[in-house]
């Protein structure tokens, strides 16, 4: 999101060093994807380990475990789209890797409270949808329109 709004706040004085911020937060950006995609693939391995312990099956299709591959499947795609030379910039590059983020969201919260499992908290009366949700994605819109035209770090 700090990327974007550095998008936003580009003009001709200050774009040499906004741009040159954009592609360091990148880079770190990058590097926090990596560590946390070898993070949830081990979590996710020793999950299935401890799976085959508990219930003598190591998947089962429960919402938890397909959202923590779907999560997986997310952050490897945002990784490797740095290899597509034709798609990658860095503002691709930050748009997609903060929509990627709403797979972790949906993960923990998502499936703990809206749907039912076995890792889950919504056995009972379903829980309403925060208020604060439509809007956080409204204002991730805004933010995501408003750095477009500025997209270039050239």
């Amino acid at each position: 999101m700090i990327t974007l709004i550095l998008f936003i706040l580009k003009n001709e004085k200050n774009s040499n060093r906004l741009n040159l911020a954009i592609k360091e937060l990148n880079a770190i950006n990058e590097m926090s994807l990596i560590v946390g995609l070898v993070l949830l693939t081990i979590g996710n391995f020793l999950g299935g380990v401890w799976a085959n312990e508990s219930w003598g099956r190591y998947w089962g299709w429960d919402p938890k475990e397909t959202w923590a591959l779907v999560t997986i499947l997310v952050y490897a795609v945002v990784i490797h789209l740095r290899m597509i030379k034709g798609a990658y910039s860095d503002y691709i590059f930050s748009v997609v890797s903060l929509l990627a983020f709403t797979a972790v969201l949906m993960t923990y919260f998502g499936v703990n409270y809206y749907l039912a499992g076995m890792h889950s908290y919504a056995k009972g009366d379903p829980v309403p949808v925060p208020d604060f949700v439509p809007w956080t994605y409204a204002v991730i819109a805004i933010v995501i329109a408003m750095a477009y035209p500025k997209r270039s770090t050239r």
